[in-house]
């Protein structure tokens, strides 16, 4: 089984693609050995300067409690868990989370144990279970912990992270819509968000197909414009940024605070919201037919 890293330094660092692809094994894939961590650490870049939202202890521990929190459940269930607080506990601009190489070291040279335990594949009778090695070094959307970073900074809706937790327990959301290029306007992303909590949208079925419509209707029709956001200050993230310096580790129990930005405004939320529900309405969701013709 592969173990947390033997050696752990004080600070996060960077480790580039070409670099990570060289302890992406199959044993370390198929969660059978360990990532060779002096060795890893001789190649990584650590981060400059001495800023406290570098130290690497506190995201390594936040990494434990979620294994520990869900070590009962269904390894999935950790992602609404962990997504919000991993975002607070960074406290990343964009720029700084777009570099791929923060993510490989998160998965190889923090965490690998995380990565094993929440994306092993489940056993198939012709296959041994592994884990894809996207989850350590990959997109946005697939990478172990970039996509939680980004399900987090897209879906919290200024300071409030619950939508996030809505969000993250649909695990379609997060392997859809990251996707997708819409999500990125704030009133897209919350009215999404909001059909779950109205219950228009339950399954996974139902989340892909609404994502597939929401994509589509966007080629045609400019929801910024419809559902205009409020204007984004950047004065908020830096002060939030700032104030890691002070800042303690993350409630485990409660949620943590996001930059204190003026949240996307209700009324475009909900002008979309309404629109998305008579596109679902007319979307086609696989098997619902079916479901359909059994109740019938």
């Amino acid at each position: 089984m592969t173990h947390k890293p033997s050696y752990l330094p004080a600070r996060l660092a960077l480790l580039s693609d070409l670099n990570a692809a060289q302890y992406l094994t199959e044993g370390l894939l198929a969660g059978k050995e360990d990532v060779p961590a002096i060795a890893l650490h001789k190649v990584a870049e650590p981060l400059p300067g001495d800023e406290a939202r570098a130290a690497l202890h506190p995201v390594r521990d936040l990494v434990d409690d979620a294994m520990h929190e869900y070590r009962e459940a269904k390894a999935t269930q950790a992602d609404a868990w962990l997504a919000p607080r991993l975002h607070a506990t960074l406290r990343l601009n964009r720029r700084e989370a777009a570099d791929r190489r923060l993510w490989n070291y998160l998965a190889l040279g923090v965490a690998p144990d995380y990565v094993v335990w929440r994306h092993t594949s489940e056993r198939k009778e012709d296959k041994a279970p592994t884990v894809a090695a996207t989850r350590f070094r990959g997109a946005h959307y697939t990478q172990a912990f970039a996509r939680l970073w980004w399900a987090a900074e897209l879906f919290r809706n200024g300071s409030d992270y619950s939508p996030v937790v809505t969000a993250c327990a649909h695990q379609d959301m997060l392997n859809t819509s990251l996707r997708l290029d819409v999500i990125d306007h704030r009133p897209t992303a919350q009215a999404m968000v909001r059909l779950i909590e109205r219950g228009t949208v339950s399954t996974g079925r139902d989340v892909n197909a609404l994502a597939r419509a929401v994509n589509t209707s966007a080629a045609t029709l400019m929801y910024d414009v419809i559902a205009p956001d409020a204007e984004r200050d950047a004065g908020p993230l830096r002060e939030w940024i700032e104030a890691a310096e002070s800042a303690g580790a993350v409630s485990r129990r409660q949620l943590p605070e996001g930059p204190n930005e003026e949240q996307a405004p209700d009324s475009s939320v909900e002008a979309l919201a309404d629109y998305f529900a008579q596109l679902f309405a007319d979307a086609p969701v696989r098997g619902k037919e079916t479901a359909d013709e059994d109740s019938a």
